[in-house]
């Protein structure tokens, strides 16, 4: 009898600590709601695709302030299969199980490499991230694990397009 009522209070504890997890994150969200807001809208016409679509997983994205705090709004906290693709108008990350976001390169800020970000941690150079403009005017940073990380010059590489060609961000197709 007192092993199961031992039994029973550890099971407690631990359904209590799941609970407190789960509110935490929602307050998060909740937190970081209005800096965040609505996502741009996955265009129609993404025009000509610029770089071969690659396999991975999204990470996640966090705020610029810090790598390790994770974007819990909406969707955007969890991680998930993924393809990343560019296009003329933008990036598209199509993930598995959750929605699709849509990078407009007008919002593109830098493309890079890193080692980490929002609790995941590689070797050098090991995540492929997207720092961008959201509609509210918050900077996020986009994390994604390529299968292939040899695909990540690619990425890196400025792609200069009419549409960025009028950012005040970009000189020459290069960020300033």
């Amino acid at each position: 009898m007192e092993r199961a009522l031992w039994v029973l209070i550890v099971v407690a504890v631990w359904v209590l600590l799941v609970w407190l997890m789960y509110r935490g994150w929602q307050r998060r969200g909740r937190r970081q709601a209005p800096a965040i807001g609505e996502l741009p809208a996955v265009p129609n016409d993404f025009g000509a695709q610029v770089v071969e679509p690659t396999a991975g997983l999204y990470v996640g994205s966090t705020t610029t302030e810090t790598w390790q705090d994770r974007i819990a709004v909406g969707d955007l906290g969890f991680r998930a299969s993924a393809e990343l693709t560019r296009f003329e108008r933008g990036i598209l990350l199509e993930r598995t199980g959750a929605s699709a976001i849509w990078i407009p390169n007008v919002s593109i800020r830098n493309i890079r490499t890193q080692r980490g970000l929002a609790g995941k941690v590689m070797t050098a150079d090991g995540l492929l991230v997207i720092r961008w403009l959201l509609p509210t005017g918050t900077e996020i940073d986009t994390g994604f694990r390529a299968n292939d990380k040899s695909v990540y010059s690619t990425w890196t590489q400025p792609v200069a397009t009419e549409e960025r060609s009028h950012d005040p961000f970009v000189l020459n197709g290069e960020l300033e």
